[in-house]
Order: structure tokens, then C-alpha cells, then sequence
């Protein structure tokens, strides 16, 4: 009879902090990245500055195509830990209480100012209040087929929480295969894969692939930063077998070099293409899908790259004579941001949309719009997560903050 898959006590891994940093430099990076789509040509932000530029399509691309993956995948590696640490039914509950509760809690109070204020944007002629505008927001309807955004309206939306929404069905999907996989047809697959990955370098950017195949026949998803939404899921599975098996580790390590040039490489090929393309993300010709394709490759390799050049750092540093422990490196400042990144992601876009709301009429140009949006969204976060969030044991909870 095949044994499942059980929890046991477990000792805490090692605190990576590099990998903190990278969180916090992706939802920090956030605040500038939506910022800088006040003055995008293409897209369509709540609200868009009178001048626009060509030039942030191509900066933000390349965010694009590694930053959320990246935060997926490091996410998955923290979900695997928690869980074996955990258990499957307090793991259940924990992500339940930690990503549910603030996702319903936004979704309910703030993401309704965006939206209004996207129509005043758009139409001077708009004279509705806010609150005459939100039972329209909440004017929803079920359509399974957009799981796991079933929950549909003609201005509803989860907005920016999308990847909350993800990481929570993922997190959902990977409790049951933890419990009811049988550990003994698992683990000698794993063995082999993880052995394979170390013993051939370019073994590492074979889930390159996968990607590469949802982006070209899948297509890619403006709402949820250019990918579609299950290619993030083969990066959340990354960041759990990353987690299982520390050979996984060393292999990025020792990729990390050869799949940044090669990540780096592909998305310059694919980057004109966007451009030669009418409806790049879902347009089904030769050209569109070869591009999809590099674009999808190209971001599994960059994520690899990041990953471990960042993991080779911290070795080095460790191995220094004399390196005090990973825990005693995490300064106040540090420990801090840490804890603001699920607030601060939770918070910032409304926020962004309300100082962008009054800065695009202003007559000046735009590298001083954007400096000031940035500035005064950045200090407005900071400030409603010091003075709204993390003060009291309520908000804490109603935030996914741990109250203890």
C-alpha cells in the first residue's frame, strides 16, 4: 500500500534574504512601474497623462517578463516550506486567513476608487459620486469560465489583487497533492529530476519549454502583466521543487551565468516583434507565436539568472572567514520592508491612481510628473501601512499580517 505524503516536524530553513529583497524590490518596484503606466502609449491605465511616450513600453517590458515570475516563484518556495512546516489543513487555513482576508477586504473598499476614477478620467461629463458609483461595482455575476476570476462585472474587477487571487488557488491546488501524492513514486521522480538538473547545466531552463508553448498557443494576458495565467503556475511549481531539493539551488547557481545571456538574448529577439505584430499577445500567425514563444523562454531563463546570481552572492558572502549567521544580516530596516510586503502591495495602485488622478493635468513635463506621482504615492503607502496597518492587531489580521 503506497504511504502518502505526511507532515513531520521539521527544522525552519535557512532564511534567504536575498530572496526578501528580491520580493521587496518587485512590490516596491511596483509603485514606479505603475506609475510609469500613467505615460505608456499602449495599455490602458485608469488614468493617462495628456503626453505620452513610446519609450516606457520598452522600458517596463523588460520588468515585464521577469518580476512577477520571479515573485511567483519565490512564493512558491515559501508556500512548500509552510506547508511542510504546517501541515495541509493549517497551511489551508493560514493561507485562507494570510491571502483571503485582505484580498476580499481590498476588493470590497478600495479597488472601487480606481475604477471610478477611471471613468472621470475618461469623460469630464462624468458626474456621478463615489458612492452613487459603487453599486454599479458591485453590480457581479458568475462565469466559471474565467476561473479563478469567476466573479464578473461590467466594472467590477480585482484590479491589481490578481496575483493574490493566483497565489491563493495555487496554494489551494498544492495542499491536496501534498497530502494524497504517494511519497514513494514522488520522491525517486523528484531524485531523478533533481540529479539531472545538477549533472547537466542546461538542464535548469528546460521548464523554458512549457512556458514557451502556454505563451504561443495559450496566449498572454495584458491584466495580468503580459503572461497568461497559468504560465505563472509552472513558476510557482518551480519555486516548490526549489524548495524540496536543494540540488535545484545549486543547479541555478551554476546556470546562472549562461541563462542570463540566453534570456537576455531571446527577449531582444522577441522585443521587435511586439512592434511588427497588430495584436501581439493573442494574435495566432506565425510571426505572433514565434515571438510569444521567445518571450516565454526568454523568462524562465532571466528568472534563473536573477535567482542565482543572487544565490552565488550569498554563498560567497557565508563563506567568508568570520560571516555571521543569514538571521543576523536582516537589519531593522530590512525586518521591516519584509513585513510591509503584502500591505504595500495590497495598498499602492488605488493610491498611485488617486495622486495620478491630479498630477496629469498639471502643464509640465513628464519626467516631473513621474518624479512627483512616484514621491508622493511612495511616501502615502508607507505612510497608510505605518499609520492604518500595522498598529493594531485588527488591521494587522485584515491586512494578512501575523498579529503575534
Amino acid at each position: 500500500m503506497a504511504t502518502r505524503i505526511e507532515p513531520v516536524p521539521q527544522a525552519l530553513p535557512e532564511r534567504r534574504p536575498e530572496l526578501d529583497a528580491l520580493r521587496m524590490l518587485v512590490v516596491f518596484g511596483l509603485i514606479f512601474f505603475h506609475s510609469a503606466l500613467v505615460f505608456a502609449t499602449e495599455g490602458d491605465f485608469y488614468v493617462r497623462n495628456s503626453e505620452t511616450t513610446e519609450a516606457i513600453t520598452f522600458l517596463l517590458g523588460f520588468a515585464v517578463v521577469w518580476a512577477m515570475p520571479a515573485l511567483f516563484l519565490v512564493s512558491g518556495l515559501g508556500s512548500w516550506y509552510s506547508l511542510r512546516r504546517r501541515g495541509t489543513a493549517r497551511f489551508v487555513k493560514e493561507r485562507l486567513l494570510r491571502l483571503g482576508v485582505p484580498l476580499v477586504l481590498a476588493t470590497l473598499v478600495l479597488n472601487p476608487l480606481p475604477q471610478w476614477l477611471r471613468l472621470r478620467s475618461a469623460d469630464p461629463g462624468y458626474d456621478d459620486s463615489y458612492l452613487a458609483f459603487l453599486p454599479h461595482f458591485y453590480d457581479v455575476h458568475i462565469d466559471l469560465s474565467e476561473f479563478p476570476f469567476f466573479v464578473q462585472g461590467e466594472y467590477f474587477e480585482t484590479g491589481h489583487l490578481w496575483f493574490v487571487v493566483l497565489l491563493l488557488t495555487f496554494s489551494l491546488m498544492l495542499a491536496p497533492l501534498y497530502r494524497l501524492l504517494p511519497a514513494d513514486r514522488v520522491r525517486p521522480v523528484a531524485d531523478r529530476l533533481a540529479q539531472a538538473a545538477v549533472r547537466f547545466r542546461w538542464a535548469i531552463l528546460l521548464p523554458a519549454i512549457p512556458l514557451a508553448l502556454i505563451c504561443a498557443l495559450a496566449g498572454m494576458e495584458e491584466n495580468y502583466a503580459a503572461w497568461h495565467r497559468w504560465a505563472y503556475l509552472v513558476f510557482f511549481a518551480a519555486g516548490c521543487a526549489l524548495a524540496a531539493d536543494d540540488r535545484i539551488r545549486t543547479a541555478m547557481r551554476r546556470a546562472a551565468v549562461p541563462a542570463g545571456w540566453v534570456g537576455g538574448g531571446l527577449f531582444a529577439l522577441a522585443g521587435p516583434g511586439f512592434g511588427l505584430v497588430d495584436e501581439p499577445f493573442t494574435e495566432m500567425t506565425a510571426l505572433a507565436m514565434v515571438v510569444r514563444v521567445l518571450f516565454g523562454a526568454a523568462g524562465w531563463c532571466l528568472v534563473v539568472a536573477i535567482l542565482g546570481h543572487l544565490d552565488r552572492r550569498q554563498v560567497a558572502r557565508a563563506a567568508e572567514p568570520g560571516a555571521a549567521p543569514v538571521s543576523s544580516g536582516r537589519s531593522r530596516v530590512h525586518a521591516y520592508l519584509a513585513a510591509a510586503v503584502l500591505p504595500v502591495y495590497v495598498l499602492h495602485q488605488p493610491i498611485v491612481v488617486a495622486v495620478a488622478y491630479f498630477v496629469v493635468g498639471w502643464s509640465a513635463p513628464i519626467p516631473v510628473e513621474y518624479a512627483v506621482i512616484v514621491t508622493i504615492s511612495l511616501a502615502l503607502t508607507l505612510a497608510a501601512y505605518e499609520l492604518l496597518v500595522r498598529r493594531t492587531r485588527a488591521t494587522r489580521f485584515l491586512f494578512g499580517m501575523r498579529t503575534a
